[in-house]
């Protein structure tokens, strides 16, 4: 077809380069918006009812200690889940990242996942917002948090603040505020988990041993 130069195609008539460009425009923009998932829609209702006559997953959190090879196969279980019901898509999961000699990122043992929507993003906002709420939402026999821990969600952190296994709900997040509760000014962007949400699972979660996996 030619090479593109100088902002056309040579070699390609007028009404062909016309034509070309007019389908590579549409690809990309199609791509753009399969890109972000924006066209998937969130389950209706509360999926964690479905499994509402078994015992709830009992709170659970796990401390990473060191770096493996491979992604868990709940955590994968998890992304497939996200691309197939969420907005968003995902940007990975293993990252060898240790802090100290028995310390380290949930990431280095596979059993967190990083899922980009963008703050900046109004519909990206909303998006990350009602999917947190789902997660964190109580079913219909009373348990809180009740999808995060069927799936064996350990930890949730979005736009500056953060749930911990056991605790209420979403509450800032320390790496944005100083020790007087102040919202620091210059912290990175995506060090404030404002461009992803962090999932973090507990080790039974990771293993697809809580019940939204075994059922």
């Amino acid at each position: 077809m030619g090479e593109f130069y100088a902002g056309r195609f040579n070699g390609v008539a007028a009404g062909v380069e016309a034509t070309v460009m007019r389908v590579l425009l549409c690809t990309l923009v199609c791509a753009a918006v399969a890109g972000t998932g924006l066209a998937q829609a969130l389950p209706s209702g509360n999926p964690a009812n479905r499994l509402a006559k078994l015992p709830i997953d009992d709170y659970a959190y796990d401390h990473a200690t060191h770096c493996e090879k491979s992604p868990k196969r709940g955590t994968v279980a998890l992304q497939h889940w996200l691309e197939q019901n969420a907005a968003g898509v995902s940007w990975g999961i293993m990252r060898c990242e240790k802090w100290g000699k028995h310390s380290a990122s949930l990431h280095a043992e596979g059993r967190a996942l990083d899922w980009h929507l963008d703050s900046r993003n109004r519909r990206q906002l909303r998006a990350a917002n009602r999917l947190i709420d789902l997660l964190l939402a109580t079913d219909k026999k009373g348990n809180e948090h009740a999808l995060a821990r069927r799936m064996g969600i350990q930890e949730i952190i979005w736009n500056c603040h953060s749930w911990w296994s056991g605790s209420d709900g979403m509450d800032k997040y320390s790496k944005c505020f100083n020790e007087r509760g102040k919202r620091l000014k210059s912290v990175n962007f995506t060090e404030a988990h404002k461009d992803h949400i962090h999932f973090g699972l507990s080790w039974r979660g990771a293993r697809k041993r809580t019940s939204f996996w075994t059922h």
